[in-house]
C-alpha cells in the first residue's frame, strides 16, 4: 500500500467518525434562566459562569445572553431552562429550548 492510499482511507475513517450516518453527533447544552421574551418565539436566556482572572487569580461571574428558538412561547422570565445548540434559525438565533428545569411561580 503505497503512502497516497494510506492517506486517503485515514481521511476516510475521519470523515466516517465526524458524521456517522444519522447525524448522531452530540449537541452542546447549556443551563440557564431567561430573562425574557422580546419576540414572538424567542426567548433570551443568560449562562452564567464562573472564570479565574489570569493575572489576579480572583474568581468572578460572567454572564453571556443567547437567543434561543421557543416555538409554543412557554417560557416565562424568571424559569430555569435547558437549551441545546441548533441550526441558524434567524439571524441571531442559534439555540432552542429543550426543557424547562424549574418554573417561577406566578404573583
Amino acid at each position: 500500500m503505497s503512502e497516497q492510499e494510506a492517506g486517503e482511507q485515514v481521511t476516510m475513517a475521519a470523515a466516517e467518525q465526524v458524521d456517522s450516518g444519522g447525524g448522531a453527533r452530540r449537541r452542546q447544552s447549556k443551563v440557564g434562566t431567561v430573562i425574557g421574551s422580546p419576540m414572538d418565539k424567542t426567548a433570551v436566556v443568560a449562562v452564567e459562569n464562573t472564570v479565574i482572572h489570569r493575572l489576579y487569580r480572583r474568581r468572578y461571574k460572567k454572564t453571556t445572553k443567547f437567543y434561543a428558538h421557543d416555538p409554543n412561547n412557554e417560557t416565562r422570565a424568571g424559569d430555569q431552562v435547558l437549551i441545546v445548540s441548533s441550526r441558524p434559525t434567524s439571524k441571531t438565533k442559534r439555540w432552542r429550548v429543550s426543557e424547562i428545569l424549574h418554573r417561577t411561580e406566578e404573583v
